[in-house]
């Protein structure tokens, strides 16, 4: 896999209990977490839309 940039979630507090997410260039996205980072989730946009939507208890188009 080639290597990937990560981003920390705006969200994530600034030591701790941080979210990163990355973009390959198929489009997959990438979820770690700062205390297990080789523990990777893999997504697509439209899937973490949904979950997000959900979570907010929106509905979903």
């Amino acid at each position: 896999m080639p290597e990937l940039t990560w981003q920390k979630s705006t969200y994530s507090a600034e030591a701790a209990n941080c979210v990163h997410i990355a973009a390959s260039s198929s489009g997959t996205l990438h979820l770690r977490e700062s205390d297990d980072p080789d523990a990777v989730l893999t997504t697509t946009p439209a899937r973490l839309r949904a979950l997000i939507n959900g979570l907010k208890g929106h509905p979903t188009s």
